[in-house]
């Protein structure tokens, strides 16, 4: 039975969250059907601002939040979970609103669920792309391994020595400096791979520890070819399935993907507020995770 709420919902008090909270955090995934990816959760929480409500009722938490700020270009917004028992009750909007206030008119993104859409279009966030998830055993075709005309591409696993050119480029089909995300990835990601033509990076991709499964992202490419390279390279790194969010644009990844064993699972629809899509969408093909944009 759900508790009782104070009136206005106001009184609630919000509060930073932290790594002390990793598990009340992953509790709270799991219980809206999330994988609990405690990892995940570190991440964000280590390069962004985590904010929840305290559950009256238990040691757990009523609801989170988490924002990834990559300075006043915009903010990631992720994470707004709200316990079952909890849910329907304004508890969201309100955690949102707080949200929107912090950000002291820093323009906002994030992925939208079909069922949390309506919240986000009451508080004025506009939609600008979508993106598709697609998950499963994958097996790449046979033209995972074609190459574009002039000097051959090389794809190896990604090292210290790449993080500089890794980050200049992130920043130029991103739109925005991700370093304080990027720095952090390389202890995250089980495997890195990186592209090279001529001595150039033309791409990385990177593969996460979620639940049973191993999450692709971010991947940036200069075209369809490579990031099917880094794709490919990447699942020979695994025996897990594989999950990946892919801008929706990209149709010709996308029916590769399908081609070689992953399903739509789910869409999400890339919304803003004060803002708009950042970056060159032809050469970003996936986020680190949709809580990150």
């Amino acid at each position: 039975m759900p508790s009782s709420l104070p009136r206005p919902l106001s009184d609630l008090p919000i509060r930073r969250l932290t790594r002390d909270d990793l598990i009340a955090c992953a509790d709270l995934s799991e219980d809206r059907g999330w994988p609990r990816d405690e990892e995940r959760w570190a991440l964000l929480l280590a390069a962004g601002t985590g904010y929840g409500i305290d559950d009256p009722d238990s040691k757990g938490l009523m609801a989170s939040c988490v924002v990834v700020s990559y300075g006043p270009g915009m903010a990631a917004v992720g994470m707004l979970l709200v316990a079952g028992r909890h849910a329907r009750r304004g508890i969201g909007r309100y955690v949102m609103q707080r949200v929107i206030e912090a950000a002291g008119g820093a323009p906002l993104s994030l992925h939208a669920t079909s069922a949390g859409r309506p919240l986000y279009e009451g508080l004025g966030f506009v939609p600008v792309g979508r993106a598709v998830r697609l998950g499963g055993v994958f097996r790449p075709g046979a033209d995972s391994g074609s190459r574009p005309p002039g000097g051959s591409v090389v794809v190896r696993s990604a090292s210290a020595q790449d993080l500089r050119a890794l980050v200049q480029l992130d920043s130029v089909v991103f739109g925005l400096d991700r370093t304080h995300l990027l720095t952090r990835l390389p202890t995250f990601a089980d495997h890195m791979r990186v592209a090279e033509q001529d001595g150039e990076l033309i791409g990385y991709a990177a593969l996460s520890p979620s639940a049973e499964n191993h999450a692709v992202g971010p991947l940036i490419a200069r075209d369809t070819t490579v990031a099917k390279q880094l794709l490919a390279s990447l699942a020979e790194a695994t025996d897990r399935p594989l999950r990946v969010d892919v801008d929706a644009r990209h149709e010709e990844l996308l029916d590769w993907l399908e081609a070689g064993g992953l399903r739509p699972a789910m869409g999400t629809t890339l919304m803003t507020l004060g803002g708009r899509q950042h970056g060159d969408w032809s050469r970003y093909f996936a986020p680190l995770s949709l809580a990150t944009g």
